[in-house]
């Protein structure tokens, strides 16, 4: 019998639609909350996962996605955006923005508008893979999609 699908994870893959973008969601066995679990579990590059990673931007939550093979550089990336200062935020800062845990967090399906940064060097991989909702939730998008449904500012990270 399949699982039912958790609340977030259909929360995600109606946004996606309603975004235009015709991809399911999967939720799997088992929690990938890396980009180095998730890259194992599918048997592709670590680049190729999207990791939507929470900053707070001179106090304001932002949201990075960024190709899992990529550190970002939180003082250039401030510089790039125009802003002060960018930190971690915390696991609580995290569920506030996005309504989802750390190692889940979508780049989608959140209550309300979260301004998004794009990694460019995603656009190097035909299809990428991003966490849906859940650490054990996955998808693929092209870059081009994933760029339109989330509306975000392309830019480099690290």
């Amino acid at each position: 019998m399949e699982p039912a699908v958790h609340p977030k994870v259909a929360q995600v893959q109606a946004a996606l639609h309603a975004g235009g973008v015709d991809v399911t969601v999967r939720q799997i066995d088992k929690p990938t909350p890396t980009a180095v679990s998730a890259a194992e579990y599918l048997g592709c590059e670590v680049g190729a996962i999207a990791s939507s990673l929470v900053f707070l931007a001179d106090g304001e939550p932002i949201l990075v996605v960024t190709s899992g093979a990529h550190r970002v550089n939180t003082t250039a990336l401030a510089g790039r955006i125009g802003v002060q200062a960018i930190t971690r935020a915390t696991p609580d800062d995290v569920r506030a923005a996005t309504g989802q845990v750390i190692g889940g967090v979508a780049p989608v399906g959140h209550p309300a508008p979260v301004r998004t940064y794009l990694d460019v060097a995603l656009r190097d991989h035909d299809e990428v893979w991003a966490a849906a909702g859940i650490p054990a939730s996955l998808f693929a998008i092209g870059y081009a999609d994933l760029l339109r449904v989330t509306g975000a500012t392309e830019v480099e990270v690290d």
